[in-house]
């Protein structure tokens, strides 16, 4: 199959994080996988091929690495597979775990649904917490208490820094380089910043230097890590959270997160996905 450019989390027939999904019926070499990734220039691009017994076989390439689990690029998978195989649950083989996706055609759009891999979350080394702050010029006055900084995981590890303010999450700022560093060696995919409008719905901003980008317009991985986070926290989510992201870069966003009530348990993280139009 040819590879698509799907743009998963859209805001209906707007917005989304594009994605390249490529399926065939073997993958190919991880070095011309990076080299596809690099070419197609999105944050990620997943290789997908059959295992047999209705499972396939999944690995996610940012332009200058590989990575253990992307959300947006699972989604997109999910719909590329409904497209392809009819609606349906289909289970996907990681690197490192094994989950499922689910896509239902409706018109244009596909719905599309992952289970995360499992959960958790852990405090954050005081010189790493330095370190993040100053990468995007923030103090500790600018965090918002209620969600303390945290290593946070579903699937890929991310740092959160949750803000008290909108206009400060408007304002995110970082060098590309220095970011690249702090994250490579800290293994982190990216950092997340995110506000609370209410309980369960909040801002998010994903900044994703370890891939060579500099934002990330939806993340379903760091969607499905900080849901479990906030269940960590017992955070008033009420079985489920709405995540708006990409909304400052012009490419706004939606993620749902479904919050089950057992700690470390996957989260399901769902939204829409769109075929991208010529020149996207």
């Amino acid at each position: 199959m040819a590879l698509q450019k799907i743009a998963a989390f859209s805001d209906g027939t707007q917005g989304g994080n594009p994605a390249g999904v490529w399926i065939g019926d073997q993958l190919p070499t991880p070095a011309d996988m990076q080299r596809i990734a690099a070419e197609v220039g999105f944050s990620e691009t997943a290789f997908a091929a059959p295992l047999g017994d209705g499972h396939w076989r999944v690995r996610y390439f940012a332009p200058e690495s590989e990575v253990p689990f992307c959300g947006h690029a699972t989604t997109a998978l999910g719909a590329a597979l409904a497209q392809r195989e009819g609606d349906g649950v289909f289970a996907l083989s990681l690197s490192q775990a094994e989950i499922t996706v689910e896509g239902r055609r409706t018109g244009d759009l596909v719905q599309a649904a992952l289970q995360s891999p499992l959960t958790r979350s852990g405090p954050v080394p005081a010189g790493l917490l330095a370190d993040a702050l100053a990468l995007f010029g923030l103090s500790a006055a600018d965090l918002d208490p209620r969600i303390p900084p945290a290593l946070i995981h579903g699937g890929a590890d991310h740092l959160v820094l949750a803000l008290r303010s909108r206009a400060a999450l408007a304002a995110m700022h970082y060098a590309l380089d220095a970011g690249r560093r702090l994250m490579v060696n800290a293994k982190l995919v990216t950092i997340v910043l995110v506000w609370v409008e209410s309980d369960r719905l909040l801002h998010t901003r994903n900044a994703f230097a370890s891939g060579g980008v500099l934002e990330d317009p939806a993340t379903g991985a760091a969607t499905a890590a900080l849901a479990g986070y906030l269940r960590d926290l017992g955070w008033p989510h009420g079985g489920a959270i709405d995540v708006v992201q990409g909304e400052d870069m012009g490419m706004r966003s939606r993620l749902r997160a479904e919050i089950g009530p057992v700690p470390g348990s996957s989260i399901r993280v769902s939204g829409t996905a769109r075929w991208m139009g010529d020149g996207e």
